[in-house]
């Protein structure tokens, strides 16, 4: 009996599993390993502070979407032994591999940012990146009566990077809805120059927070935070305050990824981009947010790759060269508040791109436009993520490369 081992059952993780066990042969054993028993739907984290879901709409149990073929093993890793092969629990189990697909993503680190945790947390300074964060949040807005929101990014990579100027745009509409827009002034505070990593979406997005009223403050490289004084400052020295402050706090990789000697500064592992492959062992494979590959750490990314990682550990296993196809595709909503949203669809080489999406030259989505349509697109896709995404099963006309047809492309410089 042969053995791959899947670390980490969030949506890559529970994905691969599903896709694997329709491919392995016989005499392969798939096992999965993460602590948790409950899986969350991450993409709802964003509507808890507004109400829209509550905790109970985003949760389901884990096992629910393991394979009856893999076996489930609820523990927390403590490392990963490339050179050996094997994995080791916290609770003293081993498990030796053949194969490994790491997939356990990335969380926030507050810790990382001098003065963020404190009396403050969850009190003035809040995330939206956790559920407790979120509903946390929810708590504070519900009777919140106005002052100056600051919605900020500590540093890239983030997980979901359209995901700060969603909750800006909701946040817009959610005061306009209480009628007390008027009262709140909202700035976006930003390590980027702009708002959003790509330069077209950018001057998109911008353009859109112009027209709502909301500052940017950008290049700011948080240096700490003054809860006391409700400040934060960046290495120039430059300040801004706040009375309610919502941040995206750094991003990290596992903690096992760094004692397995796997990973970069922020725990991300190294992984060529076209195959998936981990750069430090070739049967050690990455996917999702655990890799520190230049697209976004978004789940459409996460299902894009899993399809080629399929063929490429299916490959490798019977001996073959790997596909180097994997082209960073990203297709991500973007909500902007009273209904609508916007969708981009991009990859390593190519900017955010205007056409239809998912049929060339129909749609029924429109690329880069804001619709009703495309927020409708954005609540359906919870239905897609729980029956479709994370069991394995191909989504109709979305293809894992970037579709180019009917669509108007510019160059990037990636």
């Amino acid at each position: 009996m042969k053995d791959l081992v899947i670390l980490g059952a969030g949506t890559a993780g529970t994905m691969m599993s599903n896709h694997l066990a329709k491919r392995l042969p016989d005499d392969w054993r798939i096992r999965i390993v993460d602590q948790r028993k409950i899986h969350h739907y991450q993409p709802g984290y964003l509507f808890i502070p507004f109400g829209t879901y509550k905790e109970e709409d985003i949760i389901k149990p884990i096992q629910q979407f393991i394979p009856e073929r893999a076996e489930y093993i609820q523990q927390s890793i403590l490392k990963v032994d490339a050179d050996h092969n094997r994995v080791y629990l916290e609770d003293s189990r081993v498990l030796d591999y053949d194969v490994l697909i790491i997939a356990t993503g990335t969380d926030i680190a507050p810790e990382e940012i001098d003065g963020m945790l404190g009396d403050h947390w969850h009190k003035s300074v809040f995330d939206f990146y956790t559920l407790d964060g979120a509903v946390k949040l929810h708590e504070k807005l519900e009777s919140w009566e106005g002052g100056h929101l600051a919605v900020h990014i500590s540093e890239m990579p983030i997980k979901c990077p359209v995901a700060p100027l969603e909750f800006t745009f909701l946040a817009d509409a959610y005061f306009e809805q209480r009628g007390i827009r008027d009262k709140v002034k909202i700035s976006f505070v930003t390590p980027m120059d702009g708002a959003f990593t790509k330069p077209v979406a950018s001057a998109h997005l911008g353009h859109l927070l112009e027209e709502k009223g909301i500052e940017v403050v950008p290049n700011f490289n948080i240096m700490s935070l003054d809860g006391e004084r409700k400040v934060i400052t960046d290495y120039e020295g430059r300040e801004v305050s706040y009375d309610l402050l919502v941040t995206i706090p750094t991003n990290k990789g596992a903690d096992y990824v760094e004692r397995s000697g796997l990973g970069d500064e922020l725990n991300f592992i190294p992984t060529h981009k076209g195959t998936l492959q981990s750069k430090a062992k070739e049967n050690i494979f990455v996917i999702g947010d655990a890799t520190n590959l230049p697209a976004s750490k978004a789940g459409s990314v996460a299902h894009f790759e899993g399809e080629i990682l399929l063929e490429n550990v299916m490959r490798f296993i019977n001996g073959k060269e790997l596909l180097d196809e994997f082209d960073g595709h990203a297709n991500c909503f973007v909500e902007t508040g009273h209904g609508k949203a916007l969708l981009i669809d991009f990859n390593y080489t190519h900017q955010p791109v205007s056409g239809t999406f998912p049929i060339p030259g129909v749609g029924p989505l429109n690329l880069l436009k804001e619709s009703r349509m495309n927020h409708m697109g954005k609540m359906a896709f919870k239905w897609i993520y729980w029956n479709m995404l994370i069991t394995g099963k191909h989504i109709p006309f979305v293809s894992s490369k970037m579709n180019e047809a009917g669509k108007n492309f510019e160059e990037a410089n990636v």
